[in-house]
């Protein structure tokens, strides 16, 4: 199975750094914008003026038929949230996700941000989600299976009683969006392949306050929890390495218990 996942050389992984760079800048100045009262489409106007800004492709517009520059999405809404007339409000959480595209190579990347004053035990969602990112990476080096990423994942959400999103996973990413290999946030009950040195992975939990079930809405994109519990996201393009990820979107962490005022 492995075979048929690309593996990316040294030249090639520095070109997909370059537009995880870009893509990671977009979303760190979008993230640090946000505040209460803003509009979700004022959020995609602003995105617009930064793909402007970089000279670079976008990689979600137009994407199937796509109307959005990002996914913003506010509280109960999983993730593909379309920027409209929606306003954010003091203690909402909004999620936001950026794919950029430079010179044919994809980045790719999410974070959550709390707005004001956010109840403690959706700071903890917050904080578990970046968390089990982190602890997905640590495990994406060769010679591990696929399935140690989304183990370490799950393991680390599981004891909080939160839920993990199944219907939306993470993927492999490169000169496409979307590539071999899925990578689910649970262990699956098939195979996953074996993980090479150069393989790039877009590693994603999206984890719940309550049930993992999600359904879609009448615009065909919008994802929300089934029971309307709210939801984070948080995302990294990675590529296999000899001890672990390498992070090509890096950006300063923002969901440290520390950062957020809590302890999990």
């Amino acid at each position: 199975m492995s075979d048929h996942i690309p593996t990316r050389n040294p030249g090639e992984i520095a070109k997909l750094r370059r537009a995880g760079e870009v893509s990671a800048r977009i979303l760190t100045e979008l993230a640090s914008a946000i505040h209460p009262g803003m509009t979700t489409g004022e959020v995609d106007a602003m995105a617009a003026d930064l793909f402007a800004r970089e000279k670079c492709g976008n990689a979600f517009f137009g994407y199937a038929g796509y109307p959005g520059q990002l996914c913003v999405s506010v509280n109960e809404v999983v993730v593909h949230g379309i920027g409209g007339s929606r306003v954010i409000r003091d203690g909402d959480i909004v999620s936001l996700d950026v794919g950029a595209i430079v010179d044919g190579w994809y980045g790719d990347n999410a974070l959550t941000v709390p707005v004001g004053t956010v109840r403690p035990e959706v700071l903890r969602l917050l904080a578990v989600t970046e968390e089990a990112l982190y602890r997905g990476i640590e495990q994406a080096k060769q010679g591990n299976n696929l399935v140690d990423v989304c183990g370490a994942i799950e393991d680390f959400v599981r004891p909080f009683g939160f839920g993990i999103v199944q219907d939306y996973v993470g993927h492999g990413v490169g000169r496409r969006l979307h590539e071999e290999p899925s990578v689910p946030n649970f262990r699956p009950h098939y195979r996953l392949p074996h993980l090479r040195r150069g393989m790039i992975l877009a590693i994603e939990p999206m984890i719940t306050l309550g049930s993992y079930r999600v359904r879609v809405l009448e615009d065909k994109w919008t994802a929300v929890t089934e029971d309307g519990s709210w939801a984070a996201h948080f995302e990294h393009t990675v590529a296999v390495g000899s001890h672990g990820g390498e992070i090509l979107t890096e950006r300063p962490r923002t969901a440290l218990p520390q950062q957020l005022g809590i302890t999990l």
